[in-house]
């Protein structure tokens, strides 16, 4: 195992799969001489070549529907947002053509594409740099979601998302691509859609993705020292959910609480909630409690941001609420 950084470990998913299959490159603003916005491309411009490592204009709607048409013909292209913020102006091309194209072509053309980028939150960026898009673009139908919350998961299921011969979205964190974590020495791939525990507790169930986990566990912490042990899930994927492990974990702790970054109103959240009620409403000892970014575009105030996001002190005092700890 070696210690690297979040964004080494996307820099190597993707100059490995480049490496094995030369359908592979990459696109996006700065991606090239100046080694990405976040330096996650940094060194492949000289391995690769301007012909696989691409700059292209600020002009998010024309070259993601470049790398969508080359998708079409038999290309496998990463395209990089500087933030998903800016995707917007793309997701015409994601939302009515890459997730769409299987469905409307009557199956002749599979679109192995993945689109990826820093994601949420990243301090004082203010209401239009700030969203959450899981929810977005969990939404619909054709496309894949996934938003990891450490540098393994990272490498591993970039790999498998530019495998897939599907439209993949890889939603990153601003704040994480410094952070470090262990990866193995040699190539692994981890499967799209298969959660993650990461902790293991009796008591309540805690259910996060991307650098909310960051809160879960520090609440999971926080408990034990009260003596509450909190089993803490990462999804890894929003869109397919894997919706047994949550599940099995409620039927095990009969409680749960859904950590998400996401606006409150037809959340990931919200979406949990539902299939936990379905699947299982016999083992819940308490309703389930969501917390969320607060309904309100995020202010520049960092008092306000502060009391705008989950955070640990609110996932303690939700899971004392479903314990009964607290009214």
């Amino acid at each position: 195992m070696r210690t690297i950084q979040f964004r080494e470990a996307l820099n190597e998913a993707m100059s490995e799969e480049m490496r094995r299959d030369p359908n592979v490159f990459l696109l996006g603003e700065e991606v090239s001489e100046y080694d990405g916005a976040y330096k996650v491309s940094k060194g492949m411009l000289a391995e690769f070549g301007p012909k696989r490592i691409i700059d292209t204009p600020i002009s998010e709607l024309g070259f993601t529907a470049i790398g969508v048409g080359a998708a079409m013909n038999g290309l496998r292209p990463i395209v990089e947002f500087m933030t998903w913020n800016f995707a917007v102006l793309a997701s015409d091309q994601i939302i009515n053509h890459a997730a769409k194209m299987l469905q409307m072509s009557g199956g002749q053309f599979h679109i192995p594409i993945v689109f990826r980028g820093g994601n949420g939150s990243a301090g004082q960026l203010a209401a239009t740099h700030s969203q959450s898009y899981e929810a977005f673009y969990a939404n619909i139908p054709g496309l894949k979601v996934i938003t990891v919350s450490n540098p393994y998961d990272a490498k591993g299921l970039l790999k498998a998302a530019i495998r897939d011969d599907d439209p993949v979205l890889f939603l990153e964190s601003e704040k994480m691509y410094g952070d470090k974590g262990e990866v193995p020495d040699g190539e692994y791939l981890l499967p799209i859609g298969v959660a993650d525990v990461k902790r293991k507790g009796d008591d309540v169930t805690i259910v996060s993705f991307g650098k909310m986990m960051k809160v879960a566990l520090g609440a999971a912490e926080e408990l034990q020292k009260e003596g509450i042990s909190a089993e803490v899930i990462d999804l890894r994927t929003i869109r397919p959910f894997d919706v047994p492990t949550i599940v099995n974990s409620v039927k095990k702790t009969n409680r749960l609480v859904v950590v998400d970054e996401c606006w409150p109103m037809a959340s990931i959240a919200s979406e949990l909630a539902y299939r936990v009620q379905k699947d299982a409403f016999d083992y819940l000892d308490a309703p389930v409690v969501r917390i969320n970014q607060a309904d309100t575009p995020l202010p520049f105030s960092p008092p306000l941001i502060e009391a705008s996001l989950p955070n640990v002190a609110r996932v303690v005092s939700a899971v004392k609420e479903v314990m009964y700890v607290v009214k």
